[in-house]
C-alpha cells in the first residue's frame, strides 16, 4: 500500500480479488474501526454499498444521516441489518472484537 491508500497488486491477483469485492455489499465493523478511520469520510470502506457499525453509542455529532453507515447495538442486529441490506450479495464481517464475536456466535459461515 503507498502514502495514498491505494492498493496495488499484479493483474493476476487483481483478476482473482476484484470479482470477490464485487459481490460484497455490506460490510460489519466496530465502533472502534470506524472511530480510527474517520468513518472513512462517509463512504464505507472498499466501495461497499453500505457499512453496519456496532455500537452503544449514537452516530457522531454532526453525521450525515443520508451516509450509507447504520448504527446498531449488537452483533445480531449487525446480522440482521446487514442480510437485509445486501439481499442476495455478501456480507462481511471486519476481524477484531465484531469479527470474533460473531464466529463465536456462529453468526459468520
Amino acid at each position: 500500500m503507498d502514502d495514498s491508500g491505494v492498493l496495488k497488486v499484479s493483474q493476476a491477483s487483481y483478476d482473482h480479488t476484484r470479482p470477490y469485492w464485487d459481490e460484497v455489499a455490506v460490510t460489519i465493523a466496530g465502533r472502534h474501526v470506524f472511530d480510527i478511520t474517520d468513518g472513512w469520510d462517509g463512504t464505507p470502506p472498499s466501495g461497499v454499498d453500505h457499512a453496519v457499525i456496532v455500537t452503544h453509542r449514537p452516530a457522531p455529532e454532526g453525521w450525515d444521516p443520508q451516509a450509507p453507515f447504520h448504527f446498531v447495538d449488537g452483533i445480531e442486529a449487525a446480522a440482521a441489518k446487514a442480510r437485509e441490506l445486501a439481499g442476495d450479495r455478501t456480507v462481511e464481517v471486519a476481524a477484531g472484537d465484531v469479527g470474533g464475536q460473531m464466529l463465536a456466535a456462529g453468526l459468520v459461515r
